[in-house]
């Protein structure tokens, strides 16, 4: 789950697991962060809508920052189901120019930047691979960011 590209960012996603699973995650890498990338942080999954998931993670001495201008458009999500699929190009391409050509998303990257300066940090959404989840396009923003500093 850990992409080797940026030291100490780490992706999660909740599909198929619990915030016990986050948390025994967050423990693991040391985490001193949960970077919520999703558009709206709310879910059907017990546990993982914005106000549950703070709690939660706060409750157990680990930060908690919800930043939307990371987050997929809904009509956007289905084209990383396949990464291989000019669907997931595409995708890939308006996530890319639609979102993270944002000053806010640029703000959101220089904020996760600040905070891997104090620790490992792990960027939770709902694909549990990341292969299919727009947290590698962050991931990968990030990565450039932190090349050019």
């Amino acid at each position: 789950m850990a992409d080797n590209r940026v030291s100490g960012l780490h992706g999660w996603g909740y599909e198929g697991r619990t915030v016990e699973d986050l948390l025994d995650y967050v423990r693991e890498t040391s985490a001193h962060t949960v970077v919520d990338v999703r558009l709206n942080p709310v879910s059907r999954k017990r546990g993982f809508s914005k106000r549950a998931l703070t709690e939660q993670v706060e409750s157990a001495g680990i930060g908690y920052l919800h930043l939307r201008a990371l987050g997929n458009p809904v009509d956007n999500r289905a084209g990383f189901a396949d990464p291989q699929s000019d669907a997931a190009a595409a995708a890939y391409d308006r996530f890319n120019q639609e979102v993270m050509q944002t000053p806010e998303a640029a703000e959101a990257i220089d904020r996760i930047g600040s905070l891997l300066e104090m620790g490992p940090v792990v960027l939770v959404c709902f694909e549990a691979d990341g292969r299919c989840c727009h947290r590698r396009l962050i991931i990968e923003a990030l990565a450039k960011a932190l090349i050019s500093v």
